[in-house]
């Protein structure tokens, strides 16, 4: 039986758009792509000295397990040529997931929910604007209610929609 997973993608290295693109491609590959947000440019968060980021969310409809399914979103990382350098530094490709239906998972490689989407509005935005009312399975909050509790600050921008196909 698929589950939904719900990712974030970002981009702040290259032609940041046709970055989110090829990876929504890509995710085709693995299951398949049933909601993409609009593009947010957002700043940085933690490491502030790179380029400002474009961020979309993605819903994924998937058979894989989860821990399966964030080894092929590392694949797709790699294949694009993402070099992980610096953490929280400037990268081509970012692949995270969010949601996953409404497991929870705390592993030593991976944690479903991701431990601090409720904190990032370059997250949250996006995220509810394709699922406002997914649940965070251990805070029992919805996207809209974590988005609406964010504090000010975290300037994020929707700048338009990105084009499959």
């Amino acid at each position: 039986m698929p589950d939904i997973a719900y990712l974030s993608l970002g981009s702040n290295l290259g032609n940041r758009e046709q970055n989110l693109t090829e990876a929504i491609q890509q995710l085709e590959s693995i299951g398949a792509v049933r909601s993409v947000s609009s593009l947010y440019e957002t700043e940085p968060v933690e490491f502030n000295d790179q380029p400002e980021f474009l961020n979309c969310a993605v819903g994924i409809e998937t058979t894989a397990l989860p821990e399966e399914l964030m080894r092929q979103l590392l694949e797709i990382e790699q294949a694009m040529g993402r070099k992980r350098v610096q953490k929280k530094g400037p990268r081509l490709i970012d692949l995270d997931i969010l949601l996953f239906g409404d497991r929870v998972v705390n592993t030593p490689e991976l944690t479903i929910p991701h431990p601090a989407m409720h904190q990032r509005r370059f997250v949250l935005e996006p995220l509810a604007e394709i699922t406002p009312a997914a649940r965070h399975p251990v805070l029992k909050k919805t996207t809209k209610e974590m988005l609406r509790e964010l504090p000010p600050g975290q300037a994020v921008r929707r700048i338009g929609s990105i084009s499959l196909g």
